[in-house]
């Protein structure tokens, strides 16, 4: 029978396509970007201005040690203002959430990283790896700090606590500076991961391969 016009029942009617999902989602925004940035000069500053007060062939060559000093000294102390500055935004806040949270999960990745197995490991918007760097560099620099304070103002403790801290912070800097180094390392070797801290944005087939359990949360904002 030829169906008359306007009779097709709802299962003739055209299906939609779906919907294609954005080829580049968002990462990070520009509060994010602005205190990574900062913090990452700032960071930078104290590493190289160490080592020219630490190594006798580079003071050499730069002389002006109490300028040296005084750089030095300034930037640890302003180390964190651009994180404090940073909390007004809410997705920074949001952020430092993730990675305060430790998951299961992070721990299959990390025995999957520590065996360098090639299958792909869940992590969500910060793998543990990034978790773990994180943690650690924010207690080294409250440590840094805080031996750095005592060492400037000498007047603060008695001698003996004065040496102490001049060793932990000597031998802190070098392990600081030690994984900084391994933490540029990695992301040279990613340059999806550098677009997304350099732009904001990263292309959806990686967000899903490095990241596949925060690639679903996209459709959800």
């Amino acid at each position: 029978m030829t169906p008359t016009p306007g009779s097709a029942g709802p299962t003739d009617a055209e299906t939609p396509p779906p919907a294609e999902l954005p080829y580049e989602v968002g990462r990070f925004t520009p509060a994010e970007r602005w205190v990574h940035r900062a913090t990452a000069w700032l960071m930078g500053a104290c590493v190289v201005t160490a080592a020219i007060l630490y190594v006798p062939q580079f003071a050499e060559a730069v002389g002006r040690r109490e300028l040296v000093v005084r750089v030095h000294e300034i930037c640890g102390v302003l180390l964190p203002v651009p994180l404090l500055v940073g909390l007004v935004s809410r997705a920074l806040r949001a952020d430092l959430a993730r990675l305060n949270r430790f998951l299961p999960y992070d721990r299959t990745w990390l025995r999957s990283a520590l065996r360098r197995d090639p299958e792909p490991r869940p992590a969500g918007k910060f793998n543990a790896g990034q978790k773990v760097y994180a943690g650690w560099i924010a207690g080294a620099v409250l440590v840094m700090l805080g031996t750095g304070l005592l060492m400037w103002f000498t007047h603060l403790a008695p001698i003996e606590v004065r040496i102490g801290s001049t060793f932990v912070h000597d031998w802190l800097s070098l392990a600081v500076g030690i994984v900084i180094a391994g933490h540029v390392w990695m992301a040279f070797g990613d340059p999806e991961a550098r677009r997304g801290m350099r732009t904001g944005s990263v292309g959806r087939p990686w967000a899903k391969r490095e990241h596949p359990l925060w690639e679903p949360e996209l459709d959800e904002e």
